[in-house]
């Protein structure tokens, strides 16, 4: 295949990927890395306002896309990155991090330059970066092809952040253009033991159950699962940031585990199982509303991407779909009644000057969705109001349940709708979080998609509220501003409005329905401070309960 410049070749494999767009900011040593994204015709270089706006907005891609790649300088860019990249460790986002460095001869002096330190280390960047990505690799004339093709061989496998640093002399090196990305493949004996005790386990109990979540996305594995689900006719239900997982048509489907606090069919069907089939399951604390689940999933089958486990024994190196696939092989069709009632939010009522509230917010979002709306829903007490809701055919839902970093959705939504620019996309975050990343709304006017923004004020910081000994504490305080007016200091086209009665807001959805097909829809909304969703309040009634028998 002949020979290609290095960044021309990690461009190109890259690419090979689904990854169309690169999201990141210019710096001197990052170059001729832009170079070779502006030099190759089927990708894009997409500039943020800042970098951790950009990793946020590759993590949102990937989400959607399978693949993000974002791009920052040496030293001062990548190290505003981090957050957003570890974010992406924590929850398997597959998001790569091209980092340009320093030119070699200037690496081997040791020499002092700028974004460094006083006493220079060239390397300290990637031992940082080494704790929140899979794997690492710093380039030079004589790794560069070498050290790509295992850092992608991983990517590909693990589903997390990768990091690459480039010199900037590297990137016009010269290699052999032959690919060597190895595919994961599972073990078949591995697989084949897994599979029988499986199928022993589900065979021998009397009421199988499937629990499905986020990890399901990650590893690919959404065909095999939904096939899984049809031969088996098995119960399923899903955690919260799996949510979407399953179509609420699904005669089978018992809705979105709640805890103990609404739609209590799903925990008593768990608690009560004798085979919970747990697949891509993150048991996180505020995945499970923080009582957790109501069995341990070890005890029975877990599904993972690249492992198995049955009744506590590990079965190595088995992809997640290879597992499904095989079980439908051989499972049988079981016969299961289920409640008839599909759990989710009553009609929103009628639309008159009522102060806008939680009652009828999300019962009125639930009849705004579209079939393959693409949703952002920011960390806080939103995910509450919506986790029951009810959703049409084919959406999907991102948060950010895991590493919870506020401001995390406002540029994961402009990274997600960037990934499928022909899909709605909505974004659902309070004002507290949008201050954080607001500037990307300026992304999203520059390269003309096309959202829904939603931003919820309630007037400060209403999770830390709720959780703070005095609601009222100063630090939960903020500084007020008139969202309404943040998108016109923008270039781009946008219809704004806001909302603080029932009725307001029937109209703002209305006419963003309208508005959308041509143009951007920015829409403030206003409750009070301590509004809350009925699941946050029944939550934090429960941790001040426990709380308090904790202190007796």
């Amino acid at each position: 295949m002949g020979r290609i410049k290095v960044a021309d070749y990690l461009v190109q494999e890259l690419h090979k990927l689904g990854i169309e767009d690169f999201f990141g900011l210019p710096g001197d040593y990052n170059f001729n890395i832009l170079y070779a994204i502006g030099d190759n015709p089927n990708v894009n270089w997409i500039g943020c306002t800042n970098e951790l706006n950009a990793g946020y907005a590759a993590d949102g891609y990937a989400r959607v896309k399978g693949y993000g790649a974002l791009v920052t300088t040496f030293g001062v860019g990548e190290l505003s990155a981090i957050n957003a990249v570890a974010g992406s460790y924590a929850e398997n986002i597959p998001v790569i991090h091209i980092v340009g460095v320093p030119a070699t001869k200037f690496i081997k002096q040791n020499a002092l330059l700028h974004h460094n330190f006083q006493n220079p280390d060239y390397y300290v960047f990637e031992r940082t970066f080494s704790n929140v990505v899979e794997t690492t690799a710093y380039l030079d004339e004589n790794n560069a092809k070498q050290e790509i093709d295992r850092v992608l061989s991983v990517f590909v496998e693990q589903k997390r952040p990768v990091y690459i640093a480039i010199p900037m002399d590297t990137c016009k090196v010269e290699i052999e253009n032959t690919p060597d990305i190895k595919q994961f493949e599972s073990d078949e004996k591995s697989l084949n033991q897994a599979v029988e005790h499986a199928l022993k386990l589900i065979d021998n109990s009397q009421s199988p159950l499937i629990l499905g979540d986020v990890l399901i996305k990650r590893y690919q594995a959404r065909p095999e699962f939904n096939k899984f689900m049809e031969k088996s006719q098995l119960p399923v239900s899903n955690l919260l940031m799996g949510k979407g997982l399953v179509e609420a048509e699904n005669k089978k489907y018992l809705g979105t585990f709640l805890s103990k606090y609404e739609n209590i069919n799903v925990y008593n069907a768990l608690q009560e199982s004798d085979c919970v089939i747990s697949i891509g399951v993150i048991n996180s604390d505020l995945n499970t509303y923080r009582t957790g689940l109501p069995f341990k999933p070890a005890d029975f089958i877990e599904i993972q991407g690249t492992f198995t486990m049955v009744e506590h024994k590990k079965y190595p190196n088995i992809l997640m779909k290879d597992m499904l696939n095989a079980l439908c092989e051989k499972i049988e069709a079981r016969e299961t009644q289920l409640p008839i009632k599909k759990p989710s939010f009553e009609k929103s009522g009628i639309a008159d000057d009522t102060k806008l509230n939680s009652k009828y917010i999300y019962p009125r979002i639930q009849e705004f969705l579209e079939p393959n709306d693409i949703i952002f829903v920011e960390t806080g007490i939103i995910p509450h109001g919506f986790a029951p809701t009810r959703l049409p055919q084919n959406t999907e839902v991102n948060t950010q349940t895991l590493w919870g970093s506020i401001g995390w959705a406002t540029a994961a939504a402009f990274g997600g709708q960037m990934a499928a620019k022909d899909r709605r996309t909505i974004l659902l975050t309070g004002e507290g979080s949008h201050q954080l990343t607001a500037t990307e709304v300026s992304s999203m006017m520059r390269n003309n998609v096309k959202p829904i923004v939603i931003v919820f004020n309630n007037s400060g910081y209403t999770i830390e509220r709720v959780l703070s000994d005095d609601p009222w504490d100063f630090f939960n305080d903020i500084a007020k501003w008139d969202y309404s007016k943040l998108p016109r200091i923008f270039d781009g086209d946008v219809w704004i409005t806001q909302a603080r009665t029932t009725l307001e807001f029937d109209t703002a959805l209305k006419q963003a329905q309208i508005e959308q097909k041509s143009r951007m829809c920015y829409i403030e909304i206003f409750t009070e401070p301590m509004d809350l969703p009925n699941l946050t309040a029944k939550i934090m009634e429960n941790i001040k309960s426990q709380n308090a028998t904790v202190t007796q």
